[in-house]
């Protein structure tokens, strides 16, 4: 791996750019890492606007495409912008590694490339993926999905552990790490993106009673309600609360009420020093072990991970 291609469309987010030019463009050979060459490639070789300022100059136009190792396409401002069909026809014709960062996948997908291969992108963007490549197998909660010659990555830091995979892919791991160092990141990161989606608000149920029931329940969640609580409250049977609970929040009421011990166990994580028992305890989610495993089944991470990613100073 020697010569990396950027695919310059008007649009291009800057930060995906600098991934690459963190990881192959800066002079790392005093750690035994390359010399690369970093073509900038722009279809009529014209200088490209990018997102969300300023103006790139290409140092190619699509042919130097051509003899790449590796084509990165970085993602755009508006994903679903129109490809130009030379830049589809560039990528068909490339027969080496295309790697799209971020919502670069809907490039790879308005190619075809997408079809019958995983992929994944931006949690924000995964069921506008789906639709662009109904063909695709879109993966959720994965940082990014190597298929071989076509790669894609999750959002936006997700490009930089897709960049980093591709140098520990073809240089090993040992020059991997020695460019995370460089670039203060752990050469793997710990679970998928789901621990990095915006936790929703506790869901408040809008019809009758049950939106004082959701109150109640919400100041109770150390102690150990169930749904026979949750109905008793609301005075119906369990039956009946059910299926009003379900109609009322989009949720079961016990699915509810463990999602909402494990966005509290993700707040005090977050919000205090708390040893992980005790996290546990004040969420109503009983001991240790089953914080653990209830915070891998629904993030992918471990409590003590969570925390040293997301703990507010």
């Amino acid at each position: 791996m020697r010569t990396i291609g950027v695919l310059l469309l008007p649009g291009s987010r800057v930060f995906d750019i600098s991934v690459v030019g963190e990881v192959w463009g800066v002079d790392h050979v005093d750690a035994g890492i390359g010399p690369f060459e970093v073509r900038m490639c722009a279809p009529g070789r014209v200088a490209t606007p990018v997102h969300p300022l300023g103006v790139i100059p290409a140092t190619h136009g699509l042919s130097g495409l051509r003899g790449c190792d590796v084509v990165v396409v970085p993602g755009r401002v508006d994903p679903s912008a129109e490809v130009p069909p030379a830049v589809v026809r560039a990528l068909r014709a490339f027969d080496g590694t295309v790697a799209a960062l971020c919502s670069g996948a809907f490039t790879l997908a308005a190619a075809g490339l997408l079809d019958g291969r995983t992929a994944t992108t931006h949690w924000r963007l995964l069921d506008a993926l789906a639709r662009e490549a109904p063909r695709a197998h879109v993966l959720r909660d994965v940082l990014y999905a190597d298929e071989g010659d076509v790669l894609t990555s999750a959002g936006v830091v997700g490009g930089l552990d897709l960049c980093l995979h591709l140098v520990r892919r073809a240089l090993g791991a040992d020059t991997a790490a020695v460019l995370a160092r460089r670039l203060v990141m752990p050469p793997t990161r710990e679970g998928g993106q789901r621990q990095y989606v915006e936790p929703p608000m506790p869901a408040r149920a809008g019809r009758g009673g049950l939106a004082s029931t959701v109150d109640w329940a919400v100041d109770r969640l150390a102690e150990p309600i169930g749904v026979a609580d949750l109905a008793g409250h609301a005075g119906l049977s369990e039956r009946t609360f059910h299926r009003a609970f379900r109609a009322a929040t989009g949720s079961t009421p016990g699915r509810w009420l463990q999602t909402q011990r494990v966005l509290l166990a993700q707040r005090l994580l977050e919000t205090t020093d708390l040893p992980v028992h005790r996290v546990a305890e004040r969420a109503g989610l009983g001991t240790a072990a089953n914080l653990r495993r209830r915070l891998r089944a629904e993030l992918g991470v471990a409590p003590d991970a969570y925390r040293r990613t997301f703990r507010v100073p």
